[in-house]
């Protein structure tokens, strides 16, 4: 299932108040989610933001796709976390490359993917 960490709207009309949620991907905005990793008030200066930052490590280790909005929060309320994340993935392209240019200058194929029984 893919889940996406997302702001879920609460609060009065003209006085918005966010829940930073893990929700599955096809969720509506304010509809059914996993777990709150966080709160965010825009209507104080400037806005605060909280997170339950062991669980938005979790769910970013899991694989957990993020907005853009969250994604912006994270980097000013946590810095380094999104950063961490997106070198690893980088590290990984950056090995899967290597391995393919090493084995296209031996002159051998990729290995075929395993089946699934």
């Amino acid at each position: 299932m893919a889940v996406t960490l997302k702001l879920a709207r609460h609060g009065a009309k003209n006085a918005p108040y966010y829940r930073i949620v893990a929700a599955p991907k096809g969720a509506k905005r304010d509809g059914r989610f996993l777990e709150r990793i966080g709160t965010y008030n825009p209507m104080v200066q400037p806005g605060a933001v909280t997170f339950n930052q062991p669980r938005l490590e979790y769910w970013l280790s899991v694989g957990a796709q993020y907005t853009d909005v969250v994604r912006r929060l994270v980097q000013k309320t946590l810095p380094g976390v999104i950063e961490k994340r997106e070198d690893h993935q980088l590290a990984k392209v950056r090995a899967a490359r290597k391995a393919r240019k090493a084995r296209a200058a031996s002159g051998k194929k990729a290995p075929a993917p395993k089946k699934k029984k």
